[in-house]
């Protein structure tokens, strides 16, 4: 089996991360919208909102995670938000998504951030035991949101 392959997508991969960005949206109820995904990328990667690394294996996309720059006013130091982590699902218990982490925990650290943080939901237990055996901490902080409409 080939070595998984992670890199900085850049606006040229947008066509080879979008189906799996949907696939993403998807997991969580979103319906099928592959221009909608391609757009989302397009003009996150454009605005430098955020950065996605893709992993690829023999040159096939397999998974991505996007991060989100985040700012800590006690810190005085910019911190990550990983917000969106998919691996294919023929891809799936073979390290993509370990290796996507630690390539985030990489990347962040090299920015010179003071850290990275995820949400997970807490039935999700195959993504929290990957999460600890990572080495990420659990928090028991309580998380409050306000959603709105639109």
């Amino acid at each position: 089996m080939t070595a998984i392959q992670i890199r900085l997508a850049l606006l040229d991969d947008i066509d080879a991360i979008a189906p799996l960005f949907d696939a993403y949206r998807g997991f969580y109820d979103q319906p099928s919208d592959l221009e909608r995904a391609r757009q989302w990328l397009h003009d996150r990667l454009q605005r430098a909102e955020s950065v996605v690394l893709l992993a690829t294996r023999d040159d096939v996309p397999v998974g991505f995670t996007q991060l989100y720059p985040m700012f800590s006013s006690v810190r005085t130091a910019r911190t990550w938000l990983l917000n969106d982590l998919y691996v294919d699902a023929s891809a799936r218990r073979g390290g993509v998504a370990r290796a996507l982490l630690d390539a985030a925990a990489d990347f962040a650290r090299e920015d010179g951030a003071a850290g990275i943080a995820l949400e997970t939901m807490r039935d999700n237990a195959p993504a929290r035991a990957l999460y600890r055996a990572a080495g990420w901490h659990e928090e028991q902080t309580q998380c409050y949101s306000l959603g709105f409409t639109g």
